[in-house]
């Protein structure tokens, strides 16, 4: 018998992560093991023969919670609870304790077996991981990207917030479901196939790289969106996780941009004929006023009574005088033609049309280092204008700042209410206009880059003069570069 005590009280010290003791019937300590030892702090010399409640706060001895413990077990037969326990230097720690009956062969309460172990650290872990994923998760879904988590086989895992508003599901709809419900037919017949040679032969060809790819929502509709899938293991188990940005807006963009950029290039080839036209109506009607002039001077001098081979050179000078002359009528009623082009003049923001302007200058522009500024008030009075042609005007004075920065520079571009006319001004850090040379720059088939015609300032003259503005250059050393135009302010009516 005493060799099968020794031997239970070795089992029991040997116990040494958790508080093992026993009760008398009344809640003694009669068994006090080395790991309640170790965790208390007390010795067995300390604890035996004490109540059970010293190993509990004031505030729970007070609140009568060791003595309903040991009730409850003594009905039920056990009792277990998470509670805090004090130890010898009066620290608490959080105990997982149960409080098992103890009875004899004729159900005679024997006592109470007590263990305890400490989960301080363990809940305090706990709750560190409980912290840490519900502030991941909230990143998660206030994110603007889309997140989605499948397993293995594709079937949904998670859905956050931000795919929910994208796809139009609720996470409960999809969460189990193939993913292949958020693609297109085509797409998702495909979708298994590829997730099962992946997983056979390790292949990679989407994940761990960006692609444009459809979506269908819940209502059927079809929208691009950009896709990026990573990849972890999850316990055994590989998770693959797809990040996913809504590509509509942005497309719609570039596809108005791209419309816009149409326009602009129709509108400049026909403001380029027309320019041209003027430029060439100029430059004929010279050399053909000089030819009138001198065939009808010729034809005049000729004596009148000469012999008839003279009569004919006499008609003959004076038909080309009569051809000249129709030539340079020609020229003139094309010039006419091209000066009488009506204007669809429209109300419009300067500070929308500046930026719809600069965002379509600068497309492509993003590795020159290049910056662009718009110092323009969005209450600014609204301009009369063809927006087109203006645009053209501010698309062009743009292009040829950012040809002159080359890479590495800024422009500015603004605009100021100047009585009933709004003045922009578009500025850049480049090397400018020479002082003398600020009307020059205007001339047709007058241009500094080799394989420019010279008609990109003279056109935007004729559009801002078309308006009833002006169009100019300042030149001053060391400033860079400065254009500014004209154009006349809407009028507002009060009533």
């Amino acid at each position: 018998m005493r060799s099968l005590r020794s031997k239970l009280d070795l089992l029991i010290d040997s116990a040494s992560h958790h508080a093992i003791c026993m009760l008398d019937p009344e809640g003694r300590v009669v068994i006090w093991n080395a790991g309640a030892e170790r965790l208390y702090g007390w010795s067995e010399s300390e604890v035996i023969g004490q109540p059970y409640d010293m190993m509990f706060d004031t505030a729970d001895r007070e609140a009568g919670l060791p003595g309903l413990q040991i009730e409850e077990a003594r009905r039920r037969g056990t009792f277990s609870r998470r509670a805090w326990r004090l130890r010898k230097d009066g620290t608490r720690f959080l105990a997982d304790g149960i409080v098992n009956r103890i009875t004899d062969d004729s159900g005679n309460i024997m006592g109470f077996g007590q263990v305890v172990r400490d989960i301080t650290e363990e809940t305090e872990h706990a709750r560190a991981l409980a912290t840490n994923e519900a502030q991941l998760r909230a990143i998660l879904e206030t994110v603007p990207d889309a997140m989605i988590t499948i397993d293995e086989m594709g079937m949904i895992l998670s859905f956050s917030a931000t795919a929910e508003s994208l796809f139009g599901y609720s996470s409960q709809e999809v969460i189990g479901r193939n993913v292949s419900m958020l693609m297109p037919d085509a797409d998702a017949a495909r979708h298994n196939g590829y997730l099962a040679r992946y997983m056979s032969t390790g292949e990679r060809h989407v994940i761990g790289n960006s692609r444009r790819v459809l979506g269908r929502r819940k209502d059927g509709t079809i929208f691009p969106h950009e896709l990026y899938v990573g990849e972890a293991d999850g316990g055994g188990h590989r998770i693959f996780t797809g990040f996913l940005r809504d590509l509509t807006t942005r497309e719609e963009a570039e596809a108005k941009l791209r419309e816009l950029q149409t326009e602009l290039i129709v509108m400049s080839r026909i403001s380029a004929v027309g320019t041209m036209a003027t430029a060439l109506a100029h430059e004929l009607n010279q050399p053909l006023t000089a030819i009138t002039n001198y065939t009808q001077s010729a034809a005049a001098l000729m004596p009148a009574a000469e012999q008839a081979p003279l009569d004919l050179v006499r008609e003959a000078l004076e038909e080309t005088g009569r051809e000249a002359m129709r030539a340079g009528a020609i020229v003139r009623r094309l010039r006419d033609f091209v000066a009488s082009g009506e204007l669809d003049r429209i109300s419009f923001s300067p500070r929308e049309l500046a930026m719809q302007t600069a965002d379509l200058a600068l497309v492509g522009e993003a590795t020159r280092n290049i910056h662009c500024t718009i110092s323009i008030p969005p209450n600014l009075s609204p301009v009369l204008v063809d927006r087109v042609q203006v645009q053209q005007v501010l698309l062009n004075l743009i292009r040829n700042a950012i040809e002159a920065l080359k890479e590495n520079g800024t422009i500015a571009i603004s605009a100021n209410q100047e009585s009933s006319m709004m003045r922009f001004s578009i500025m850049d850090s480049g090397p400018g206009v020479a002082p003398g040379k600020e009307e020059d720059v205007f001339e047709p088939f007058v241009s500094s880059k080799a394989s420019g015609m010279g008609m990109g300032l003279p056109i935007c003259r004729t559009i801002i003069e078309a308006h009833g503005g002006k169009l100019w250059c300042e030149a001053q050393p060391g400033q860079g570069g400065m254009f500014h135009f004209t154009v006349p302010v809407a009028e507002i009516d009060d009533d």
